[in-house]
């Protein structure tokens, strides 16, 4: 059913595995494609009472976007591309049942993006988090540039956005980025006995709660503008600097162009 993705369902849980590891688990069209579907069963699923997203080994719980499918792009073309990621990862945010994200190893770019998406997160102690894409001429362009002000505040946010720093599990949780730090064995057993508490209560009552706390201080406005001007950097030569670059593994030379 999947290519991309390993789907189990296990005592009402919903555990959606991103199984690229031989590309540290990097969103493509593909993954996000198929995490929309998987996501749509979560909703529809009358036996999905809650939702669990990792990905697939230790090293990595998504360590960033494909920059191989960015190459070539136009304006036009990214900011498709931004508003397909806002389109599922919005739909993660928004689910009546909980969805919580188990990250282990890297969550960089996208893969912090999608996490952040998450209702919360629990992380192993070995994760690492970043919004790495101003070193390649671009923005976050799933939603960080909001979420992570939601959860770390302004002047966080802006320090981790456009320094590109990569953090810790300690930090992130420090800085309210995450739950819990446990160790890499025993997280997915942590989540699960987390969500087998949640999803014993009642089921509206949580969506409600979910709803209400998605409608604190959240408006439309900040995302469109990201959708805006992340396809705008596609229009940048750094942008096809700073993607050659990473593709090249060398030091990008940008020119503000």
């Amino acid at each position: 059913m999947y290519q991309t993705l390993l789907v189990t369902t296990e005592e009402q849980i919903c555990t959606i595995t991103i199984n690229r590891p031989d590309k540290l688990n990097a969103i493509n069209k593909t993954v996000m494609e198929e995490l929309g579907r998987a996501v749509d069963e979560v909703y529809s699923n009358p036996d999905i009472k809650a939702a669990i997203i990792t990905g697939s080994g230790i090293k990595a719980f998504v360590a960033g976007a494909d920059i191989s499918e960015f190459q070539g792009l136009t304006k036009e073309q990214g900011q498709a591309l931004s508003k397909k990621g806002h389109d599922v990862f919005f739909k993660i945010e928004r689910s009546p049942k909980p969805i919580v994200a188990a990250v282990n190893g890297f969550a960089l770019g996208g893969g912090c993006e999608l996490a952040l998406a998450c209702h919360f997160m629990i992380a192993a102690d070995n994760a690492k988090f970043g919004q790495p894409e101003v070193n390649l001429g671009l923005i976050p362009g799933y939603g960080g540039t909001q979420r992570l002000v939601q959860v770390a505040g302004k002047g966080r946010a802006m320090e981790l956005l456009m320094s590109g720093r990569m953090i810790d599990a300690q930090e992130a949780k420090s800085i309210g980025m995450i739950n819990a730090i446990v160790p890499p064995r025993e997280l997915l057993t942590t989540v699960k006995e987390l969500l087998q508490t949640i999803i014993s209560k009642a089921p509206i009552a949580v969506a409600s709660i979910i709803a209400c706390v998605n409608n604190f201080d959240h408006t439309q406005q900040g995302y469109d503008y990201e959708v805006q001007k992340f396809g705008e950097c596609f229009a940048t030569e750094d942008m096809v600097e700073g993607a050659s670059a990473f593709l090249e593994k060398r030091k990008p030379v940008f020119k503000g162009k």
